[in-house]
């Protein structure tokens, strides 16, 4: 066998690490639009949500989605398990033409999975498989699941642990329904650095669970851009929201998310070059408070704002 020259070698070495590279993203969550089925556009949100709670007029749950719908969003999240007729939802979203993309897990705060408790874990667990079913009938792909919390009775490492054997015992149902288990950034003193949650993904070697990314909810201590670069494919899903750090320091930690879209500290427009570097295209959906008609209105448009920020 002839002895291989410095140049083969260089070749075959390219090759394996290109190789080596594409597989290492083979578990991770894909974006939340196949590219064949994606909307031609240089912007990487390209359709927009909101959370059902967000809708405060005294109507029916179908003339709720035509309201929606009118003002311009193309889908709805819902909390799931929930008490809704399940014939009801699915005729409002047939009615309306409004999509369900994905739904948000009810009782991840009331009954974390890092609970030293296991019979509390079990309970979150049983919903969230709960979640998963009534998701794929709904037609959405993702479940939206705060993963722990942390506190002074709670440990960080105990979170990390217990969470991960919980979610474990939930992934086989998401393989089964072909809807993601969604994990959010929020104040729950747990992954808390964009590197640590990118290994949490990772670490369960499964392509049935990536994370929702909440863009405001990281403005408190850090940069949303930063984060999604840090996250790459595994990110599933956007929360659009944002929050204002002179809010924070003259008013109180809570009054930061007291700002319009696009008046807080999120960078909007190094946001949207982060997503796109990392071939996010997909759903954004509203998470701030609603109101009547004209304050979805204006939630609506400020996110076409938000979304063609350069």
């Amino acid at each position: 066998m002839p002895k291989p020259t410095r140049r083969t070698f260089l070749k075959q070495s390219a090759v394996a690490t290109a190789s080596l590279a594409f597989l290492s993203n083979t578990h991770c969550a894909t974006t939340a639009v196949p590219v064949k089925d994606a909307i031609p556009t240089a912007q990487p949100l390209i359709k927009k949500s909101l959370k059902f709670g967000m809708i405060k007029e005294d109507l029916s749950i179908l003339d709720k989605f035509k309201l929606v719908k009118d003002l311009g969003f193309h889908g709805i999240e819902l909390d799931t398990p929930n008490d809704f007729d399940e014939k009801e939802i699915l005729n409002a979203r047939d009615k309306s033409g409004l999509e369900i993309p994905g739904t948000v897990n009810s009782l991840h705060w009331k009954m974390p999975l890092s609970d030293p408790d296991p019979s509390v874990r079990a309970k979150c667990v049983e919903s969230m498989k709960k979640s998963l079913r009534v998701t794929k009938k709904y037609g959405g792909t993702t479940v939206l699941l705060v993963p722990g919390v942390v506190n002074q009775k709670i440990a960080y490492a105990d979170a990390y642990q217990r969470s991960q054997e919980e979610i474990r015992k939930i992934l086989p149902v998401a393989e089964e329904t072909g809807v993601k288990i969604a994990i959010e950034n929020v104040w729950n003193n747990f992954l808390i650095s964009p590197v640590e949650a990118a290994r949490y993904i990772d670490e369960f070697e499964s392509p049935m669970i990536g994370w929702y990314f909440d863009v405001g909810n990281i403005v408190r201590y850090g940069w949303p851009e930063h984060w999604v670069r840090a996250l790459g494919k595994r990110i599933v899903k956007i929360d659009i929201k944002d929050y204002s750090r002179k809010k924070q320091n003259d008013e109180g930690i809570w009054k930061g998310f007291k700002v319009k879209l696009g008046e807080g500290d999120a960078n909007w427009p190094a946001v949207n070059a982060a997503l796109k570097e990392v071939g996010y295209q997909g759903w954004g959906s509203a998470e701030v408070a609603g109101g009547d008609r004209v304050r979805l209105q204006e939630i609506s448009e400020r996110m076409d704002k938000l979304y063609a920020a350069i």
